[in-house]
């Protein structure tokens, strides 16, 4: 392990449950089993982590492999109750948020930046650092398991895609401890304000926070669709449903509920049919 022998002290200040362990196929998968057998031993952001995970999962049943100690793995249960069904479409974003703000604290004072790719990958000077993955706990559906994935000491040739970065890749050390704290804190904030506002984005701050901090609005996107269809256009806003609303040809607007977004330089003159 690579983990400070200091624990986590800070996490374990806002967390009622810190468990380490030293290698897991998926962090998700363990939390998703442990919180059905024994839900009492699991409060609401209880969390499991690892920076050595075998088989991780993403959106679409995408699974990836790290070396060990290179990533850090971390699953947190949070309890939904008495957040309207209509709008836990919004718990994977305000993960995305939280930990957006979280790595963006681990960047103060330097010239880096960290931004919301929607709905909820985390963007290191553009490129994808950390992602997030949502999943109801079977037969509990006021649990929900929140999968993240943070490149910590990832060397380039280590990177699974030209896409991906690392802190190590830009000369950067993350303090675990403090991003882990500064992401339960943020996550929680924002899920409270949800159920208080009676699941409205928009009234609870919610919309606000997760647009103000997306870097997808304003920036030219190509987003595939589930059906295999290719939507070129701008973001331009997240509407109160959470779904990323495009500007095509600076005329109309289309929204988009699923699919993978590709920040791009420059659109198509002409965008394939």
């Amino acid at each position: 392990m690579t983990f400070s022998s200091d624990g986590f002290p800070l996490t374990a200040a806002i967390s009622p449950r810190v468990q380490v362990v030293e290698s897991t196929d998926s962090t998700n998968a363990d939390v998703l089993r442990h919180v059905a057998e024994a839900p009492a031993d699991w409060p609401h952001l209880s969390l499991l982590l690892t920076n050595d995970q075998r088989a991780g999962r993403g959106r679409l049943d995408r699974t990836w492999v790290t070396p060990p100690g290179t990533a850090l793995a971390v699953s947190v249960l949070v309890d939904v109750t008495g957040l309207p069904v209509a709008a836990r479409g919004w718990i994977p974003l305000i993960a995305g948020a939280a930990m957006t703000r979280a790595i963006g604290a681990q960047l103060t004072g330097s010239i880096h930046t960290a931004t919301l790719k929607w709905p909820n990958d985390v963007l290191l000077d553009g490129q994808k650092v950390c992602g997030i993955l949502a999943e109801v706990v079977p037969g509990r559906p006021d649990a929900v398991v929140v999968g993240a994935g943070v490149n910590t000491r990832m060397t380039r040739p280590d990177l699974p895609v030209t896409t991906a970065t690392s802190f190590a890749v830009h000369g950067l050390t993350c303090d675990e401890d403090r991003l882990l704290a500064d992401y339960l804190g943020a996550l929680d904030e924002q899920l409270k304000a949800l159920v208080a506002a009676g699941g409205d984005a928009g009234a609870s701050g919610v919309q606000g926070e997760v647009e103000a901090l997306c870097g997808t609005l304003g920036h030219d996107v190509a987003v595939s669709l589930p059906d295999g269809q290719t939507l070129w256009g701008r973001g331009h806003r997240i509407d109160p449903d959470g779904r990323l609303v495009i500007v095509q040809d600076d005329e109309y607007e289309s929204v988009v509920s699923a699919g993978d977004v590709v920040h791009v330089r420059t659109r198509p003159s002409t965008a394939p049919d």
